[in-house]
């Protein structure tokens, strides 16, 4: 678990980012149990320990993926910028329409990297 995360495959979805002309950024995810949102006090302490963003999901299914011996990265949406000097209350329609706005851009990443597996054996194990 030291290298969850495949680096060639977060380099190709930030190169299709950068060809389609859109921004992706690289990061650090911190998985946390949900159902919740967290108070600013939890953010800023998530900050301190290096959390880029924050969320629910995503951890328990790279730990399943890499158990499995699959190259594995992970993508996500960020809804909710959550700066804890100016949180304000979730609006989930705004976070609801975020995603959705997001959502090509997402699905180019992601056809993007299977056309590239189909082009090269070594991208996806067998």
């Amino acid at each position: 678990m030291c290298r969850p995360y495949d680096s060639e495959l977060i380099d190709l979805a930030l190169e299709i980012a950068r060809k389609e002309n859109f921004a992706a950024h690289k990061g650090v995810y911190v998985g946390v149990l949900g159902p919740n949102l967290e108070t600013r006090a939890e953010y800023r302490f998530l900050r301190g320990i290096g959390a880029d963003v924050v969320g629910m999901s995503t951890v328990p299914e790279v730990l399943v993926a890499v158990h499995a011996s699959m190259k594995v990265f992970a993508v996500s949406i960020v809804t909710d910028l959550c700066f804890p000097e100016s949180l304000k209350p979730a609006d989930i329609a705004e976070i609801i329409a975020t995603a959705n706005g997001a959502e090509p851009k997402l699905t180019k990443i992601v056809k993007g990297i299977i056309a590239h597996g189909a082009h090269q054996k070594t991208a996806f194990p067998s």
